[in-house]
């Protein structure tokens, strides 16, 4: 099984948008294997957009995902990154479909409620930067036979 790393970002928290996003994923049959209710500090936060440094958007992206808690969550499953993409919709809200979070509940590109791993070796990466081994467990899932061969 494949695994991708889900984070709700500040502005799902403040909104109170946590419950409602997650159980998108619930309901598509994706298994929560971990989840933190987190603040991320500069050095974290520079280690996750490291591929940005440089970038004119990188220092507000750094201050804004430390600006108040966020949901860091890993998510196992069939395709569960493509399936991710698919839920998350397209990063500029105003593009993503009606349908999708972004799309139901982003404001603008900065404020696009979720981030989600974008393909599995990054999935890997973001996963060590934000988990121990030990916070993501192993568990069978009821009705996981229902959802997939």
């Amino acid at each position: 099984m494949e695994r991708t790393f889900i984070m709700l970002k500040p502005d799902a928290v403040q909104r109170g948008l946590v419950g409602q996003v997650i159980a998108r994923f619930e309901a598509k049959g994706c298994k929560l294997v971990g989840m933190k209710l987190m603040k991320v500090d500069r050095a974290l936060a520079e280690q996750h957009y490291a591929e940005h440094k440089g970038k004119a958007f990188f220092e507000p992206t750094v201050n804004y995902i430390m600006s108040s808690p966020v949901v860091a969550t890993v998510w196992e499953g069939k395709s569960v990154v493509a399936i991710a993409r698919e839920l998350m919709g397209s990063t500029n809200p105003a593009g993503a479909n009606p349908g999708t979070i972004r799309g139901a509940y982003g404001m603008d590109i900065s404020r696009n409620v979720i981030h989600g791993s974008d393909s599995v070796s990054s999935a890997d990466r973001e996963i060590a930067l934000y988990f121990k081994t030990e916070e993501i467990l192993e568990y069978d899932k009821a009705g996981q036979e229902w959802l997939s061969e």
